[in-house]
């Protein structure tokens, strides 16, 4: 049996893969969130610093980071947006990890988890899928961001429209929460009894 079972939890913008993850969360089991450990790190002065010096000093407000302008650059400039990428990925990685470690199963949310090449550092992922014309509306509405903007972030993820992801664990987000949160129970309870931690 396996002691440290580390489940990641990716997929495209507007998903629903945090609804997934709350609904684990909900089941009694730990979920670490990559976005919440970047919200940590933007508390970091000293990491604040090494965005500021890559980005600019404009990208800070009164000592904070102002997320706007930053994406405004980096979703218009793909060596920035890498640039950016290299700087915070290896630093949410190592600190998911470090929590990871303190559970036996764990989940983790992911969101750029095949753009970073992460998948293999995981036992097991899982993918929500959504459609991808409602995930364009519910991030419209969870965000008020616009279509081109959205439309732009998309752009730097995999296409999961078209992507193969038969060797993973896939919840099909198209149709009710009710629908969602059975799929979800099913696929924790095969990884769960798979691993015999039952």
């Amino acid at each position: 049996m396996q002691n440290n079972v580390k489940v990641a939890i990716t997929g495209g913008i507007g998903s629903g893969k945090s609804t997934v993850c709350e609904i684990i969360n909900e089941l009694g089991y730990p979920v670490i969130s990559c976005d919440e450990i970047y919200k940590a790190l933007l508390k970091n002065t000293d990491f604040l610093k090494i965005i500021a010096s890559e980005f600019g000093k404009d990208v800070l407000i009164d000592g904070k980071l102002d997320k706007a302008r930053l994406s405004s650059i980096v979703f218009s400039n793909d060596a920035k947006l890498k640039k950016l990428n290299d700087i915070t990925h290896p630093e949410i990685m190592k600190n998911l990890f470090n929590q990871a470690e303190e559970y036996k199963i764990c989940f983790c949310e992911v969101p750029l988890l095949f753009e970073g090449g992460y998948e293999k550092d995981f036992e097991e992922v899982i993918v929500v899928l959504r459609d991808e014309r409602d995930r364009i509306a519910g991030v419209v509405q969870r965000d008020n961001l616009s279509i081109e903007s959205i439309k732009k972030r998309m752009y730097h993820q995999i296409d999961y429209e078209s992507r193969d992801f038969a060797q993973y664990y896939v919840i099909h987000n198209d149709n009710d929460f009710s629908a969602l949160s059975k799929n979800t129970q099913e696929t924790i309870i095969d990884i769960i009894s798979k691993y015999e931690l039952l």
